[in-house]
């Protein structure tokens, strides 16, 4: 009895013993690679698994998720000879666990001295403007090249990303020189294209007052000669109906003169007498005013044109005449 006794809590305290190390649980996102006397058996998945204890161990644990590795800055010299101060990031994911662990030893350091060595490699093959501007390609370049070197250990690279490129002080402050000419250069071509522009407007806007100033001039001169010629059309047919006139009191003045009647030859001549010396006397220059002799004839004359005033037919006559 003492002896199964024993036995029994032997087998009972081996059983607690060696029940924990033959469970495992793996968690989600991880795989655990087994070993049997220290040789790679099979790899265990996430969930419950039982290994046989004492025989077979744990080797590995690997996360299988995509995981970020930074590239620690380092300096790099340029195709035309420039230092540039350079770091990164990268992106990789586990896809073989057991490749993972025994195709290469301290894998992300591997992996981050790979990545540093091909950043050297492909950024120093090319000019300080091209590392600038085409970041796009070198973060292409290098994730094929590190990509394809990092195939065999078992991992996939799924991205390199350059963060910063830091070229020395002098070589930015020559670059912000150059910018700040450049800038100026185009402010300058842009302001001398808008005092061109604006000098084109302004000719243009001449050319066009002095168009529409022609045109009101043509027009105006136009106008002038039409109220010149209507004018002169108007004084030709006054002359006209002058002249009708006249000759009606010429005709009137011989008929007076066939009937024997001196007063209507008196009114006439005194008539132009007086209009003579009225024109005489209105003339600017003429400072001393000389009557004639006959002044006393003049006055005679004017006695007989008040008394052919008062005749009838002498002053139907001078009627006529006014509406001539």
């Amino acid at each position: 009895m003492q002896v199964a006794s024993v036995l029994i809590l032997f087998i009972v305290v081996l059983v607690i013993i060696l029940v924990p190390l033959a469970v495992r649980i793996v968690p989600q996102g991880m795989e655990y690679t087994v070993e049997r006397w220290g040789r790679y058996t099979h790899t265990l998945e996430p969930g419950f698994h039982l290994i046989i204890p004492i025989f077979d161990r744990i080797g590995s644990r690997l996360s299988m998720m995509e995981q970020v590795l930074d590239v620690p800055s380092q300096e790099i010299i340029t195709k035309d000879n420039a230092m540039v101060r350079v770091d990164g990031i990268l992106f990789y994911q586990v896809l073989n666990a057991a490749k993972a662990a025994y195709e290469v030893s301290h894998l992300e350091y591997a992996v981050r001295n790979l990545t540093m060595t091909n950043i050297r490699t492909v950024m120093g093959s090319m000019d300080l403007d091209e590392l600038l501007s085409r970041r796009d390609e070198i973060n292409n370049r290098l994730l094929a090249v590190v990509d394809e070197a990092t195939n065999p250990w078992g991992i996939k690279v799924t991205r390199i990303e350059i963060k910063d490129i830091t070229p020395p002080k002098d070589l930015v402050d020559s670059m912000a020189r150059q910018m700040k000419a450049e800038r100026d250069k185009r402010a300058d071509i842009l302001e001398a294209e808008g005092v061109r522009q604006a000098d084109i407007l302004k000719a243009e806007g001449q050319k066009q007052a002095s168009i529409l100033r022609a045109e009101g001039m043509k027009q105006s001169a136009i106008l002038e000669a039409e109220g010149r010629r209507e004018a002169a059309f108007r004084e030709a047919e006054a002359r006209e109906r002058l002249a009708q006139a006249e000759a009606r009191a010429t005709a009137m003045l011989s008929k007076a003169i066939e009937e024997g009647n001196t007063q209507s030859v008196n009114y006439f001549i005194a008539q132009k007498y007086l209009e003579a010396f009225g024109k005489l006397a209105e003339s600017p220059n003429q400072k001393v005013l000389m009557l004639p002799m006959e002044a006393t004839g003049i006055l005679g004359s004017l006695a007989g044109m008040a008394e052919l005033l008062k005749e009838g037919g002498f002053a139907s006559a001078k009627s006529d005449r006014k509406e001539g």
